[in-house]
């Protein structure tokens, strides 16, 4: 399935200049939907993977369709003060400025292995933040699963540690 045929384009958005990759319609169809899960579930074995992660917002819906896929929990990464009780912080760049983006302490156990999920590869920071916010709470990083690569932005230099795939790239 080429997924490119089914993501929109939404030139000058958020701002002028910026081309936006809108993966909407791919949840909006269950046959790409169900494309891009069990891509994923090939490239990354279910007993490698004890947690799936979501990077807000767009990371959740697909960390959540993988957990159901190989019957493993799913927790969330969040933009800061929408998660309640005790919670790890992390402040890093992005694209127009900076951001800070939390984790709750009791997420995840000890060692456990994560899967971490968003829409979007772009410049790294928000993904380098999230693995950060993962391996301080104890769990272990064992990759990266985005539905499109911005490959112009170089965001893999910033996690050149950790596997990542993506099904499209631009």
């Amino acid at each position: 399935m080429n997924l490119k045929n089914i993501i929109d384009e939404y030139p000058n958005f958020p701002k002028k200049g910026i081309l936006f990759r809108d993966i909407s319609p791919i949840l909006r169809n269950p046959a790409a939907l169900s494309h891009v899960v069990d891509e994923f579930s090939k490239r990354f074995h279910t007993n490698d993977v004890d947690v799936l992660a979501g990077i807000e917002s767009r990371g959740f819906p697909l960390a959540c369709a993988l957990s159901l896929k190989y019957n493993k929990g799913m927790m969330m990464i969040r933009k800061q003060g929408k998660l309640p009780g005790a919670t790890v912080k992390k402040a890093y760049d992005i694209e127009y400025g900076k951001a800070i983006m939390e984790i709750q302490k009791n997420s995840i156990k000890k060692d456990q292995r994560v899967l971490i999920c968003d829409d979007l590869l772009a410049t790294g920071g928000t993904a380098r933040a999230a693995a950060e916010l993962v391996e301080k709470i104890g769990g272990k990083v064992t990759g990266f699963a985005f539905m499109v690569e911005l490959t112009d932005l170089n965001g893999m230099k910033k996690l050149t540690k950790y596997r990542c795939e993506s099904l499209v790239k631009y």
